[in-house]
């Protein structure tokens, strides 16, 4: 994959389980399936955006919409869609307590060879309670900052598995003898890292260990006071760090028209969903509520931005540059419509004006 030469990237988070991004019982319908996802990537991928990325999921938040109840695989579901793109770096997600290093570093070599070097893998620390004790798989031992470490020794053994031919290792959660992992990764020097940790201890991991991170704070000036963090760890360590955020994006014909577009979907919150999510969000290893799982009270769980597309464009551009971004990951209401408005009016500006 040819690295971007635009100073601000654009992505987008596709719809990977149903309902997507806004927990309301009158949006356009997002089903999870693989072909609305191939649909949502091929045409991301042909109006230029810099990247697309999957979530993990293991289990929804029920309500009316049995929001995120069904859910596909991300790394499974990357790879046919590696197939079906050319350019854009193709993100999965892994949780790094349910998968091995090696198991992980082979799954995404086997991407990298498919999407000819455009694979990342968006590393997943933390755990909730519901999804993973459904499978025996909670960790009482392991708590917020243990769950960081445990996740520092699962990447320096998956970055290892890409470099080195034998791999001997004694650490405090993994063992391996003269472990092997061929093929090695296509991309140089390796496939793409990022996490979404946004406390102090997560962010030192992402500085260290990623490529960037995700963040998402309660509102404009908590988001920047994160990526100010960021960087500032960044800057501690002697190395630079990428911060993105996410934004769903409604668009109308007019303001008015959007606007009456976003008081549609609020009017048709699941509020038993919601619930669902505070419970289930409620279990985050901070042991706080998280951001998502509050925005969700609004129907939106991410930051919104509504309008034209023009007024949008600059809603954009205030967003990146009020919270000092390096980019943006877009979600849609209705992933095909909105790529396509967003590839046609949208991108083409904020390109020129990143320029």
């Amino acid at each position: 994959m040819t690295e971007t030469s635009n100073s601000k990237e654009f992505g987008v988070f596709l719809p990977i389980a149903n309902g997507g991004w806004i927990i309301s019982k009158n949006t356009p319908s997002l089903d999870a399936s693989y072909k609305q996802n191939r649909e949502a990537a091929i045409l991301a991928d042909g109006i230029g955006l810099d990247f697309i990325m999957s979530m993990m999921k293991w289990r929804g938040f029920g309500g009316e919409t049995n929001h995120w109840g069904t859910s596909l695989e991300s790394v499974t579901m990357m790879a046919g869609i590696a197939e079906a793109t050319k350019n854009a770096r193709l993100i999965a997600t892994v949780h790094t307590l349910l998968q091995n290093p090696a198991v992980v570093a082979k799954m995404i070599s086997t991407l990298d060879q498919i999407s000819n070097g455009r694979a990342g893998l968006n590393i997943v620390s933390g755990a909730f309670k519901d999804e993973f004790d459904q499978m025996g798989a909670w960790r009482t031992d392991l708590g917020h900052d243990d769950r960081y470490k445990y996740a520092e020794e699962w990447t320096y053994l998956v970055k290892k598995l890409w470099a080195e031919d034998h791999v001997d290792f004694d650490g405090e959660y993994f063992t391996m003898k003269d472990c092997v992992s061929q093929p090695k990764p296509v991309s140089s020097p390796r496939p793409y890292l990022i996490c979404a940790g946004q406390s102090e201890r997560g962010l030192n991991f992402t500085v260290r260990h990623t490529d960037a991170c995700f963040i998402g704070g309660k509102d404009e000036a908590d988001t920047r006071r994160i990526a100010r963090m960021a960087r500032r760890i960044a800057g501690e360590n002697d190395t630079t760090i990428k911060v993105f955020a996410m934004s769903t994006v409604v668009f109308g014909e007019t303001d008015a028209a959007a606007e009456k577009l976003v008081e549609h979907y609020k009017d048709g919150l699941d509020v038993g969903a919601v619930q669902g999510m505070q419970r289930s969000y409620g279990m985050e290893a901070d042991g706080s509520p998280s951001v998502m799982g509050e925005k969700a009270k609004n129907t939106f769980m991410t930051n919104m931005v509504h309008g034209m597309p023009e007024t949008c464009t600059a809603k954009l551009e205030e967003q990146i540059e009020n919270c000092e971004l390096d980019g943006v990951m877009l979600i849609f209401p209705d992933y095909a419509a909105g790529l396509k408005e967003f590839g046609a009016s949208v991108l083409p500006k904020l390109r020129s004006h990143f320029s």
